[in-house]
């Protein structure tokens, strides 16, 4: 059978403490040399005995460094704890505060809109009924501004609007004055090239007659005029 689990409980007999104190004492130091060895770690270990006796071991034996940095991270538990326990108080003051906060808007929407008005009193509903003329008077004045924009705005844009019209129209006038002196400019070409086509047609016929006039006088017959005149 195995070894049964040995119950840890005070040593009654001293000389046995004693001993078992001074084994457990060196294998606690000699444990604390090796974590410190192999992890890189810092460790300061104190072990007082039963007589008031101090034991000690730490890393490189800096013991004063290794308790101040002890204190410092133990402060910044502390403070660290202390701003999260003071924090945690002033949200819960924050949250009362945003709460009664709500409660009180949404019982005066309430009001506005005429609801839960039957426990209020002649001096509630008058300055309620003040709050409500004065909140009437800038929605109309808020409104009336905005009309005033917007009938601003349109007269700019009908404005715009006019000017652009006027310059289509003064273009197109300007287009149908250029096609009209285009037309009149072609028609007077056209009868310019009709006279030249026409002159010497005129100027012909002057020479026949003119020719024909001396051929009667002398009284010879062109062959032409035979056979005019057989005809």
């Amino acid at each position: 059978m195995g070894r049964g689990r040995v119950q840890l409980k005070r040593i009654e007999n001293k000389i046995n403490r004693q001993v078992t104190f001074s084994k457990r004492r060196s294998g606690l130091l000699k444990k604390a040399h090796e974590i410190s060895v192999l992890c890189d770690a810092q460790v300061a270990l104190m072990v007082f005995s039963s007589k008031g006796k101090l034991f000690e071991y730490a890393t490189e034996s800096c013991m004063e460094r290794i308790l101040e940095r002890y204190e410092r991270y133990s402060f910044t538990e502390i403070q660290c704890a202390t701003d999260e326990i003071q924090q945690n108080g002033n949200w819960t003051w924050e949250h009362a505060k945003l709460k009664a906060r709500m409660e009180t808007l949404q019982r005066n929407l309430r009001h506005y809109e005429g609801e839960d008005i039957q426990n209020l009193s002649l001096r509630e509903l008058q300055n309620l009924e003040q709050q409500l003329d004065s909140a009437l008077k800038r929605i109309r004045s808020k409104k009336n501004q905005l009309m005033v924009e917007s009938i601003s705005e349109f007269q700019k844009k009908d404005k715009e609007l006019q000017e652009q019209n006027n310059i289509l129209a003064k273009k197109l006038k300007e287009k149908e004055k250029t096609n009209v002196e285009q037309a009149h400019w072609q028609l007077n070409n056209n009868c310019q090239d009709s006279s030249s086509m026409l002159l010497p047609l005129n100027i012909s016929s002057n020479g026949r007659e003119k020719e024909d006039n001396e051929t009667t006088n002398s009284g010879v017959l062109l062959p032409w005029m035979i056979r005019h005149h057989l005809e």
